[in-house]
Order: C-alpha cells, then sequence, then structure tokens
C-alpha cells in the first residue's frame, strides 16, 4: 500500500511539471530565466516533502500543485501585459560591449570578468574582442554578438582569396594587471610587455582595462577612460 502511493506521488508530481511546462510554453533552455528555474525547484520540494512523507496525502499534493500551477500561470499572464512586471520576472538585456567599448561598469553588475567575456565569444566563434562592435547578455546567460561590418560582411571566400590563418589572441592584461602567466605561453615577458606599450603610448599599466595581443594583428588596447 505504502509502495502504490509513492508511486502515484509520483505519477501525480510528473502531471504536474507536464502541465506547468506547457503553461510556461515552448522554451530552449537557453530562454529560461531565473524565475523559470524558481518554478522547478518549488515543484521539486512538494514531492521531496510529499513524496515519502505518510503524513501528506495525495489529497494536499495535488492542492499544492493545482495552487502552484495556478500562481505560475496568473504571474505569466500578469507579467505578459505589464512591461514593469515582465523585466522583475524575467529580466532585460546587459549590453557589455557598446559601440566597440567594454561597459565596465555592467561587467561588474552582472558579476563578469574579461576571460569570461571572452570564452562566451570563443563559444560563439569569436576570438578577438576587436571584432566585436555589441555584445548584448541576455536574461538567460547566453550571449547576441554583433560584429563590425568590416569583420562580418565581407569574407576570404567572396573575394576569392585565401589569406593566412590568423594568429590566436592572448589576454595580457586584465583591469590593471599584468597577465604573467599568460605571457609566458606566448614565450614573452613583462619587460618585453612594457617596452612594447610604451612604443605604443601606454605608459600605466593601471589605466588599461584590456589588452590582447596576437602575432597577427598586433595589440589591442582598451583603457578605463574609453569603457563606459
Amino acid at each position: 500500500m505504502i509502495y502504490a502511493e509513492i508511486a502515484l506521488k509520483i505519477i501525480i508530481g510528473l502531471i504536474g511539471l507536464i502541465v506547468v511546462t506547457r503553461l510556461l510554453g515552448k522554451k530552449e533552455m537557453s530562454q529560461v530565466t531565473p524565475f523559470d528555474f524558481v518554478y522547478a525547484l518549488v515543484l521539486g520540494g512538494i514531492l521531496e516533502e510529499g513524496i515519502y512523507d505518510q503524513q501528506v496525502s495525495i489529497g494536499q499534493i495535488l492542492f499544492a500543485i493545482c495552487i502552484w500551477g495556478l500562481s505560475i500561470y496568473v504571474i505569466e499572464v500578469y507579467g505578459q501585459k505589464r512591461d514593469g512586471v515582465k523585466e522583475l520576472l524575467k529580466g532585460k538585456p546587459s549590453l557589455i560591449i557598446r559601440n566597440g567599448k567594454l561597459d565596465h561598469k555592467q561587467m561588474k553588475k552582472n558579476h563578469l570578468d574579461i576571460e569570461q567575456v571572452r570564452t562566451m565569444l570563443r563559444k560563439q566563434g569569436v576570438f578577438t574582442l576587436r571584432e566585436v562592435r555589441d555584445l548584448y547578455l541576455e536574461p538567460g546567460g547566453d550571449i547576441s554578438v554583433k560584429l563590425h561590418t568590416k569583420s562580418s560582411s565581407v569574407t576570404p571566400d567572396i573575394l576569392g582569396l585565401t589569406p593566412e590563418d590568423e594568429a590566436p589572441s592572448t589576454l595580457v592584461i586584465e583591469e590593471g594587471e599584468i597577465k604573467e602567466k599568460e605571457l609566458q605561453s606566448i614565450g614573452k615577458t613583462k619587460e618585453w610587455l612594457l617596452r612594447e606599450l610604451k612604443k605604443e603610448n601606454y605608459s600605466r599599466i593601471k589605466d588599461i582595462l584590456y589588452g590582447e595581443w596576437s602575432e597577427t594583428n598586433g595589440f589591442y588596447i582598451q583603457t578605463y577612460s574609453r569603457a563606459k
């Protein structure tokens, strides 16, 4: 009898999850917002407390799931009609790079460091910040990237060219700090970096928010004064 009751509670929980998933609409995992994640956590708590606790009846689980599902439906419908509520529940995109410039305040607000930004860009097939015009961090945590026109519209294939592969870029300065391990990985030294930066008229490392270097394109530098 106990096992049959546990099985029935699990089936009811599964049905409740399917119903609420339908209420939320069809979404890819990348579109799931933090609030959607809370929905799933609440359901997990309801089932965890109810499945193995014999004092919690099937009727009580059904009642909890109904109230839970109804609450989600009301919030979703109300949120679609009210922009302020929708923004509160779903969030809004953050512009991390605007017109080629890193927005340091937005990075800090979203708890991002530069290497995380570079990692997200590499997953989009972009290996240098010099190509990026705008970068949006979406509410679900994925990114949308707009490249500079010269990086995105004309390709060597269109022109019938076969250029040599570009060397990868290496992050050598992050938020005013020299990345010595990265320098060692490309066979360079701190002294070399300081000397080359001086040639580029950058005398203070602390003024540099972002600095990358590649054998193909040399340095790409953004100072704090250029960032927002």
